[in-house]
């Protein structure tokens, strides 16, 4: 029952694009923040230089983001996750492997959720539990500006449909994509024959 995989190596490049895609999707709001405070004095004292001071500090935001995101790739840390590797998936683990002596071991409890695009998995896993133990202020700034870590198959990587198939009903089974919706009923607003 184990799925094994064409080797693949993610980018830094392409790992970028997508974690500032997902962070800046769910998050753009946060970069008024600073463009309120940086406003706030021209209630009382009204003057230009207020937005002057509003833009930079939004600017200062989304440039200390962004490099917080790109800075993941850089770490010695997630190096591993740039490295071109094969994975080998059961029912236990996921794991990349270097080479035949070289690898580690994900288990399936690492893995936060998973979505299936139309040409690739997204895996994402859990965020830290450090960030969990902190109290506070820096509690809070650890679980708010985390970088999704992931790991991203693309459906080329496997070397048969039927290993797809498997890789999807273990991802069900896991409850890291949703069930199965049953298809809806034929007929013309699904697309089947009119009875005309």
């Amino acid at each position: 029952m184990a799925i094994r995989t064409k080797k693949y190596q993610l980018s830094t490049d392409t790992y970028t694009r997508m974690a500032m895609t997902q962070v800046w999707k769910k998050e753009w709001w946060y970069a008024l923040v600073p463009f309120a405070v940086g406003l706030l004095p021209a209630a009382i004292w009204p003057s230009w230089w207020w937005l002057g001071l509003a833009l930079l500090l939004t600017l200062l935001y989304v440039l200390l983001r962004s490099a917080q995101i790109t800075g993941v790739a850089q770490m010695e840390q997630s190096k591993a996750l740039f490295e071109r590797m094969n994975y080998e998936i059961d029912n236990r683990q996921i794991l990349l492997r270097l080479n035949e002596t070289k690898g580690m071991g994900l288990t399936w409890d690492m893995i936060g959720k998973a979505r299936r695009d139309a040409d690739a998995y997204l895996l994402w896993l859990q965020p830290p539990a450090a960030a969990e133990d902190l109290k506070g202020f820096r509690g809070w700034l650890g679980r708010t500006f985390t970088v999704p870590v992931f790991l991203h198959l693309p459906l080329r990587i496997f070397n048969s449909p039927n290993d797809i198939k498997l890789f999807d009903s273990m991802l069900r089974r896991k409850n890291l994509l949703p069930a199965l919706e049953a298809p809806a009923a034929a007929g013309p607003a699904a697309g089947g024959p009119s009875a005309a």
